[in-house]
């Protein structure tokens, strides 16, 4: 009976070493990486595809021409910093959900062991004693080790786990939204500077118009030559906003050009900034709906909210370190290790096997009082954590609160300012009219040609914060998505 259980014994180790033999040698090829638990399922397929699910490879070409505006947000979506380290973090997490499952399976290990013995054994005065013997010696071990009951920890650790990998998910959501809105208004600032351009050339045109009416009637004896003066400094300080604003549109555009992964100096031509838009009905609710469903649906919420749950978990693992668990061990060994009966006795060469299977109970009974602070220090971190939830919520809701209140301003302006720039442009035709007729004054053409300028600039200055508010408050209710970065 001894001999067939110790047999079993060696048979299973046996088979359980070519299994574990068989897994290494598959995990070891990258190409053939193994992955029992799937947790390659919670990785997006690339940094980018929680929202560009059509776009998997995240390649591009040339910047097209023009560049629009949804080629853009893809191109900075895939190829921000910042996406990619989130992506890298759901990856470590993942990983660590797959730890945490491997602890509820049983670890298998091999030793082995070629070494060269010499034996020499020299007996004063009794030679017939004495040895001498060489040999190659090997030996070789199979160790199991199974966790069968510790009392809550392993299950508090995958919990864990799987909250962290959640949280970094929905982390994941966040910065793609953040970098989503942030290459938006990247996009409307180097639109606008390039509409405010267009103006600028307008300017110039009319302030050549006035100079060159001005010059007119002061050589027809209609009017003083400080009129040419006048209107020579007008045509100057339009140079000047010209010359200024060219700067700043280069600036834009190359800010632009970083955001998608391009050198600055890239080449880009953007699509024309459309000055007919109308409000929409987009966010219909009231400020307070609206804090209440970021509060709920808000990718930083959920995220912080995981991260409160993995830390209370933290602090079952650490309360289970200290109580009892129950394993399953078991070992198996063998060797060619030569006998010797006696003194002076020849070695005879031979083999040696051991086996056992058990169970082993293991009793924390005093740690140094390291449980105790290991728990302290886990409900520690609960409190940061729910602090850090807290203020969260905080920041969402007023993020809500601050974007909504500014949408609502810039809307009326929106309205205002194309009224505005309708007024002006009447004004300022019918002064060029009353000037070249020899009615109107300098001052008058003057004024009226400042004030049109000043109403073009605010209206591409309303268009583009009408356009920045749309996104900044479906940023902060955390569903941005493509219907709201077009116009309506």
């Amino acid at each position: 009976m001894r001999t067939r259980a110790f047999m079993s014994v060696r048979e299973l180790f046996l088979g359980m070493g070519w299994v574990g033999m068989g897994v290494v040698l598959l995990g070891s090829n990258p190409a053939r990486a193994v992955d029992p638990f799937h947790t390659q399922r919670a990785i997006p397929a690339n940094p980018s595809s929680p929202i560009l699910r059509s776009h998997v490879s995240c390649t591009f070409g040339d910047p097209g021409n023009p560049l629009t505006l949804q080629e853009a947000i893809e191109r900075a979506l895939c190829a921000n910093p910042d996406t990619r380290n989130a992506w890298a973090i759901i990856e470590e997490r993942a990983a660590g959900v797959g730890v945490s499952k491997a602890a509820y399976l049983p670890t298998l290990s091999a030793t082995g062991e070629w070494v060269h013995d010499d034996s020499i054994t020299d007996v004063r005065d009794h030679s017939a004693l004495s040895s001498n013997y060489s040999t190659m010696v090997h030996s070789g071990s199979l160790t199991l080790g199974w966790v069968l009951y510790d009392f809550g920890g392993r299950r508090a650790t995958q919990a864990n786990a799987k909250a962290l990998l959640i949280a970094a998910q929905a982390n994941e959501d966040a910065v793609l939204q953040q970098v989503f809105s942030d290459t938006a208004k990247g996009y409307y600032a180097a639109q606008a500077a390039r509409e405010q351009l267009n103006a600028d050339d307008a300017v110039v045109a009319n302030a050549q118009n006035s100079l060159n009416a001005a010059q007119e009637r002061v050589k027809h004896g209609a009017a003083p030559s400080t009129e040419i003066y006048q209107a020579q400094t007008a045509y100057a300080q339009a140079l000047l906003t010209q010359t200024r604003d060219h700067g700043q549109a280069l600036a834009a555009q190359g800010n632009l050009a970083n955001a998608i992964a391009l050198s600055p100096d890239t080449p880009l031509t953007l699509d024309a900034l459309n000055e007919s838009v109308h409000p929409d009905a987009t966010f219909t609710s009231t400020v307070a709906e609206l804090m209440a469903q970021a509060e709920r649906a808000h990718p930083a919420m959920l995220a912080a909210e995981k991260e409160l749950q993995a830390a209370q978990a933290g602090v079952t693992q650490a309360r289970a370190q200290g109580r009892p668990t129950i394993k399953l061990v078991g070992q198996y060994s063998q060797n060619n290790e030569p006998v010797q009966l006696g003194l002076g006795q020849p070695h005879y060469p031979a083999t040696g096997h051991d086996g056992y299977i058990g169970v082993q109970v293991n009793v924390p009974i005093f740690s140094g009082f390291a449980t105790t602070y290991q728990v302290r220090q886990a409900q520690a971190q609960v409190d940061q954590q729910s602090v850090a939830l807290d203020k969260t919520r905080q920041q969402v809701a007023l993020q809500v609160w601050t974007s909504y209140q500014t949408l609502q301003t810039d809307t009326q302006n929106l309205a205002i300012s194309s009224q505005l720039q309708a007024v002006a442009t009447q004004a300022w035709e019918s002064a060029q009219r009353r000037y070249r007729s020899g009615v109107g004054t300098i001052l008058e053409l003057l004024s009226t040609q400042s004030a049109l300028a000043q109403a073009r600039q605010q209206r591409v200055e309303a268009v583009t914060e009408w356009r920045y508010d749309r996104v900044a408050l479906a940023s902060a209710l955390g569903q941005l998505g493509w219907g709201d970065v077009y116009d309506h």
